[in-house]
């Protein structure tokens, strides 16, 4: 098997997980063949399946990242194209969870499958020896469970649960391919109840709302005090059901009382208030229903109220924000947030002390060791922190001592770590406690580089306040953005200006990555707005002209640059992206030019590296217009591409720049892509174009024109439109005449400049950074 490959997947079930399951392959590149059941009604027998692609095509978020990989999904049904499996080297079952259907499908799927193909079910609630009782040995050797978290395209967490009997090579296979393929972060799980993920999540969320009605804390304070000081998502917890579907609760329950011991501390917890019973009868299931635990009033006016259910009364009243939980504790001190008095540290301490102790009781049941259990709840409920390094940030001893206060179970982990945390750092590795009570290396998958880990036995080569270089092996140096959302700001590009030189003198590549929620937002629009108001235009201008040297030296450094976006890579965060040689994006990389959002222009080099783009397009009609005119539509729309795949459609990343599926693989990738350049490396020339000029510039501003006069474009957008247009046709230009990369740099500081100091322009900054959104004015 260690030389088998998975060349093309099945998946049966066109379910939402089914489905989300067969886009992501088909994301990854990978013809997949996705089945169904006949349905009852209707001539076409495809119909179930079918369907299931034509409505992720216009579901959002997006279960495909483009519209070309859905051609890679082939649909069918059961009935009449089951012996198809037979071109499949794995096949994933993700129908209803009945074990009586399930089985019923293997034997079918044992008469037409190739021996070795791998089979997988996605079942999250049954056993894995009952899902293969019965089958032949041969099956059993294939078989394993691949339990995925919805929606399978964002959710990074992937539990894998292999049989006593199941092939090593084959599981290999999935592991590798779901990792380098699908983007999933991998945790072994044993074959029990809930596995991790839902075990631990679905005990946390009962004993929330449980604690909430018993004390009489609303849905706000409870999101309040157990959301972000707890490093949990800022939904909370009654926000996160309002999410998920408050419908899914009682579904979870009763699987999960059905399949664990009847001594299972979630067995004391599990019940149904009778108010949530209520909701759910009158449709009141979360975001998906008529509202949920919260919901949004609209009034007379049109304008949106957030309301709250009041869990005593039932009914709904306007939305507050307690404001409860300050200083330390709010910032993550979770000592402090247990030991408050009164409704903070009773709510909080009702929650955490039960959920912690439930955590640390299924080692080693449902995986073997506590960083299965942490990495499965940060990747599949987003928590910031795991159970046991909540446990680090508590302290051991002081959590044994307030369990043993409250007479709640001490699990026999907790006895064994004694006065010692769960995890530290050893010669510059990152250690955590075993079940033997001794500390073993967190061992990282072949191929996986984390700044994070390499910060663990390292300092900066330089670092300032919103910066870092980074020396990451084999003569490559990373920089990082440090500042809040990794905000771009002149710090950064001081750092910039002195990487090259150290760069050029003592290494051999650099690469722009961090380990941020995202690569970067941007400009730091609060230091801007702040010049803007006391009219410090020499300073603004210096900014702007400081960040165009500064990548104009990246783009031209006598050494390769590769840049690695991920998440959201905008405004500057995608320009430096563009200045460099290659980019090496995660997959889920949000990448655009969305200056005029603002109000603004892009101002460090956006508007030239757009334009050459197009122009080396080979598949673009050449001329003095196209180009021009495309550049100018993605700009002055703000476009953003809403993966690294729709990104190369934009032209943000070329046709030959990589993407890296697995988020943790990045760096390495990135890093890989800098050393492969760097034999005969030779810096780009500059360039230079032909562009149309004013008849340009005029046939743009028609468009805008028309648009404005459709109601599709403000007065102010046509002013930075206008802008735009001058900076994109070259100035005072025509076809005949060269215009240089120098000039339109300072074309596009003369244009952003004339902007900044327009009030209305001024007014869309402040709005942005005020509310998160674009003024409309």
């Amino acid at each position: 098997m260690a030389d088998k490959t998975i060349n093309k997947v099945c998946v049966i079930g066109a379910g939402t997980m089914g489905a989300g399951i067969a886009a992501q392959v088909a994301n990854a590149g990978v013809p997949v063949l996705l089945l169904d059941i006949v349905p009852k009604d209707g001539d076409n027998r495809n119909a179930i399946a079918e369907g299931a692609v034509a409505k992720m095509l216009k579901t959002q978020p997006a279960p495909f990242m483009g519209k070309r990989p859905a051609k890679l999904v082939e649909t069918g049904n059961i009935e009449d194209h089951l012996d198809k499996v037979a071109e499949c080297d794995w096949i994933v079952e993700a129908i209803i969870e009945r074990l009586d259907i399930k089985q019923d499908l293997y034997a079918k799927l044992e008469k037409v499958r190739k021996a070795g193909t791998a089979i997988s079910s996605n079942t999250s609630t049954i056993p894995l020896a009952q899902l293969t009782d019965g089958r032949s040995d041969q099956f059993k050797q294939d078989f394993l469970i691949t339990h995925f978290f919805n929606p399978p395209r964002y959710m990074r967490l992937i539990e894998i649960v292999a049989g006593p009997q199941s092939d090593a090579g084959t599981v290999a296979m999935v592991k590798d391919f779901v990792d380098r393929k699908l983007g999933k972060s991998v945790v072994d799980a044993e074959d029990s109840p809930g596995f991790i993920a839902n075990r631990v999540g679905t005990f946390w969320i009962q004993q929330a709302v449980n604690a909430a009605f018993e004390q009489g804390v609303t849905v706000e304070e409870a999101d309040e005090i157990g959301g972000r000081p707890m490093g949990v998502p800022k939904t909370g917890i009654f926000g996160l059901i309002d999410l998920i579907g408050i419908d899914l609760m009682p579904h979870l329950m009763k699987s999960l009382t059905s399949t664990l011991p009847k001594d299972d501390p979630y067995q004391k917890i599990a019940r149904s208030e009778p108010l949530i019973e209520q909701m759910i009868e009158e449709g009141y299931t979360g975001r998906k229903g008529k509202g949920g635990f919260y919901m949004l009033e609209k009034g007379a006016d049109g304008s949106r109220t957030k309301m709250a259910k009041d869990l005593k009364s039932g009914e709904y009243r306007k939305a507050a924000r307690p404001g409860l939980v300050r200083g330390s504790a709010a910032k993550g001190d979770l000592g402090k947030l247990i030991s408050q008095k009164g409704k903070v540290g009773e709510y909080a301490w009702a929650v955490l002390g039960p959920t912690l102790s439930y955590a640390a009781s299924i080692v080693p049941e449902a995986t073997a060791t506590v960083v299965g259990v942490d990495d499965a709840m940060k990747l599949g409920y987003n928590w910031k922190f795991g159970p046991f390094e909540m446990i680090d940030k508590i302290g051991v001893a002081m959590l044994v001592e307030r369990l043993e206060a409250d007479g709640l179970p001490v699990p026999e982990i907790l006895r064994t770590a004694g006065d010692r945390s769960f995890y530290r750092v050893e010669d510059g590795k990152r250690q955590y406690l075993g079940t033997d009570g001794e500390y073993h290396d967190v061992v990282r998958p072949e191929g996986v580089l984390l700044l994070e880990d390499i910060k663990l036995s390292s300092e900066p080569l330089m670092a300032n306040g919103s910066a870092a270089l980074w020396d990451i092996g084999d003569g490559v140096v990373a920089l990082e953005f440090t500042g809040k959302m990794n905000a771009l700001d002149e710090q950064v590009m001081k750092i910039i200006q002195k990487a090259v030189p150290l760069v050029k003198k003592e290494y051999k590549a650099l690469v722009v990555y961090n380990e941020g929620s995202n690569f970067s937002a941007g400009a730091n629009l609060g230091l801007a707005m702040f010049a803007l108001n006391i009219a410090a235009w020499s300073e603004v201008e210096k900014l702007v002209k400081g960040g165009q040297d500064a990548y104009k030296a990246l783009k031209y450094a006598p050494f390769p640059v590769v840049s690695a976006p991920f998440g959201m890579a905008l405004g500057g965060g995608c320009e430096i992206c563009l200045n460099s040689d290659a980019i090496q994006a995660h997959a889920e990389t949000y990448i655009g030019l969305v200056e005029t959002g603002v109000g603004i222009i892009p101002g460090w080099g956006g508007c030239g590296e757009m334009l050459s783009r197009w122009i080396e397009n080979p598949r673009h009609p050449k001329g003095p217009m196209p180009a021009v005119s495309k550049a100018f539509e993605i700009i002055s729309t703000a476009t953003v591409a809403k993966s690294a795949a729709e990104a190369k459609d934009y032209g943000f990343l070329r046709r030959d720049d990589g993407i890296t599926m697995n988020r943790d693989r990045l760096l390495f990738d990135a890093k890989q892509r800098a050393l492969a350049m760097v034999d005969g490396y030779e810096a780009p020339e500059k360039p230079e174009y032909r562009l149309p000029g004013p008849t340009g510039a005029a046939a743009l501003k028609l468009a805008v024109d028309s648009f404005r006069k459709q109601g599709l474009a403000t007065p102010h957008d046509e002013t930075v439109a206008s802008e735009l247009a001058r900076v994109l046709t070259g100035g005072d230009t025509d076809v005949t005449e060269t215009v240089t990369e120098a000039q339109l740099l300072k074309l596009e500081v003369e244009g952003f400049m004339r902007l900044v100091r327009n009030p209305k322009s001024q007014a869309r900054v402040e709005h942005m950074l005020e509310t998160g959104k674009p003024l409309r004015n």
